[in-house]
C-alpha cells in the first residue's frame, strides 16, 4: 500500500485517504465558450503520460479534503514530495523530501 503525505494535514496517510484528480498545473481556458469543439476535446482529454516523473493532483477525501500536488514516479509509484495547490511548481524534487 503506497503512503501519501498530506502537505496540509502533514499526516503520512494510506492512499486509500486519496482521490487522483489529474495532472497538476494545468492552465485552463479564460473563455471556454471561445474554444472549438476539438479544442475543448484536447482540453477536457489530451493529458501528458510520461514514463518516470510526473506533477499531478491529488485530493484528501477522508482527511481534510483540500487539493494538493504531488511529483510521482511513474515507474516506480514512488512520490517524491506533496506541496500545497497554488504553489509554484518545484524545479527539483528536494532529496530525500515528503516521500509517501
Amino acid at each position: 500500500m503506497l503512503l501519501i503525505t498530506c502537505p496540509y494535514c502533514r499526516a503520512e496517510r494510506p492512499e486509500v485517504e486519496f482521490a487522483y484528480a489529474g495532472e497538476a498545473h494545468i492552465a485552463r481556458p479564460l473563455d471556454p465558450s471561445a474554444l472549438s469543439e476539438s479544442e475543448w476535446r484536447d482540453f477536457l482529454y489530451i493529458r501528458t503520460n510520461p514514463r518516470g516523473r510526473h506533477f499531478e493532483r491529488w485530493r484528501h477525501i477522508h482527511g481534510c479534503g483540500r487539493f494538493f500536488n504531488a511529483i510521482r514516479d511513474t515507474v516506480t509509484d514512488k512520490f517524491e514530495t506533496t506541496y500545497k495547490a497554488g504553489e509554484p511548481r518545484p524545479l527539483e524534487a528536494p532529496a530525500g523530501g515528503d516521500q509517501a
